[in-house]
């Protein structure tokens, strides 16, 4: 037979590419052993034991448990039910779940949602109200965040909220704009004003090696005895006529508008948070900069040598971080206190900031979350204080100890018995021995 004869053929389903080849003519895959199986369930669920998130839910269950044993120690009925305990101890049992259980139902009816309210609008008002508080400390702890990646320690959210308040505040008081332009004003120059308490800590880190912890302390006390001082001098901070450390109040073209009516303490503050977040996000995790941020942060001299301009970093990262922590301080003068500000203004956010960003890890969702969650604390300590009598100090205790077990994750992981980030198995499963075996 002559070559013109022969049948022309294909290639040969071997020479074909995989996908290429017809389903009919494909080899069989190989199917996963048991071992294989079991080992892949067991390393998703290691990864689960030991994640970050997991970590910090576990802290927050170990605080609010220390936080119930010190409600039922300081609970009068417990201390009562305690003197008899051997003659009829569940009277004692009885008492502490009254006490904790009577304590923590006030704090979610204050933070969350209120059943005794007889309508939908009026119960829900207790998460507005966490909201509300959350809002100004979301924004600050990303601030906070953002300059842990880049391996600084920002606790200058005091300096910076307090300036950045007055910036906002005296044109949100001083100025006569239009709707909407004069509260576009008064945030953007918050959030300079911030930004530029935050740069000079940058600045100095950058140009003479200035510790940031030292500068950003100092820079509190600049910044309370600046603003104390502007409150007490007509014609700066202080409200004309009035004695009184105290600004006046803000106009009301220059405040966040409510977000569901008179009825509710929500503002639009809470909204141009979320936007902080997502903008946090981005930059973190999808831009360039935010590369270069992550870089410094993970090991300055390795991204000097890839030719990172490591003392820009450092400007840039504590201008935005002074920038989102003055964000803090609008929302407070805009949106909150709204009749006139004076030097507490802060309220201790600057500080808390600090706690949760290390609760949200430093990752922006996870500060927002952290957030709502130490919004949630404060709006229902108030509850439980009026409702039940606890102190307040009491949540205090809860956020300190919070801060305890997130600084310690092998006890966290010792109590409920995790397994360490690196831990494997060491021993092979008599089944893997019989596979290796044939």
């Amino acid at each position: 037979m002559s070559n013109s004869q022969i049948p022309a053929q294909g290639p040969t389903p071997d020479a074909l590419a995989p996908d290429q080849v017809p389903p009919a003519e494909r080899a069989p895959e190989p199917k996963k052993t048991p071992v294989e199986e079991e080992s892949r369930t067991a390393t998703v669920l290691r990864e689960i034991a030991t994640g970050n998130a997991l970590l910090s839910v576990l802290a927050v269950v170990l605080a609010l448990v220390a936080g119930a044993i010190l409600i039922a120690l300081t609970d009068s009925d417990v201390q009562a039910a305690a003197g008899y305990f051997f003659s009829r101890p569940t009277d004692l049992l009885s008492a502490v779940w009254q006490a904790v259980s009577g304590a923590y139902s006030a704090l979610f009816q204050g933070a969350i949602y209120n059943f005794r309210r007889p309508d939908f609008a009026t119960g829900i008002r207790p998460l507005t109200e966490t909201l509300t508080f959350a809002t100004p400390l979301i924004a600050a702890g990303l601030g906070v965040a953002l300059s842990f990646r880049v391996g600084l320690f920002n606790i200058g959210g005091r300096g910076q909220m307090l300036v950045a308040a007055a910036a906002a505040g005296y044109v949100g008081f001083k100025f006569d704009l239009p709707s909407g332009i004069h509260l576009i004003v008064a945030v953007l120059a918050g959030l300079i004003a911030g930004a530029i308490w935050g740069g000079i800590v940058g600045l100095l880190k950058a140009r003479t090696g200035a510790h940031e912890v030292i500068v950003t302390i100092m820079l509190n006390y600049i910044g309370f005895y600046l603003i104390s001082w502007m409150l007490r001098t007509p014609g700066l901070l202080q409200a004309p006529g009035s004695n009184n450390p105290k600004s006046p109040a803000m106009k009301d073209t220059a405040v966040f508008p409510d977000l569901f009516g008179s009825s509710y303490n929500l503002h639009l503050g809470f909204v141009v948070v979320i936007a902080a977040t997502v903008y946090v996000w981005y930059l973190l995790n999808r831009s360039n900069l935010g590369f270069q941020f992550r870089a410094v942060g993970e090991n300055p001299n390795a991204a000097r040598v890839a030719g990172i301009n490591v003392k820009n970093i450092y400007v840039y990262a504590m201008l935005l971080s002074g920038g989102l922590v003055g964000l803090a301080g609008v929302s407070q003068v805009l949106g909150t206190v709204t009749t006139g500000f004076s030097s507490g203004i802060d309220a201790g956010i600057g500080f808390d900031a600090i706690t949760v960003a290390l609760l949200g890890r430093s990752r922006p969702w996870g500060v927002f979350f952290a957030g709502i969650l130490f919004g949630a604390l404060k709006a229902g300590g108030f509850a439980m204080q009026a409702g039940q009598g606890i102190p307040i100090d009491i949540i205090l205790v809860v956020q300190s100890l919070i801060v305890l077990f997130i600084a310690a994750p092998p006890l966290v992981r010792a109590v409920f018995r995790l397994p360490s980030p690196g831990a494997r198995k060491t021993r092979q499963p008599k089944l893997a021995k019989v596979v290796a075996s044939k």
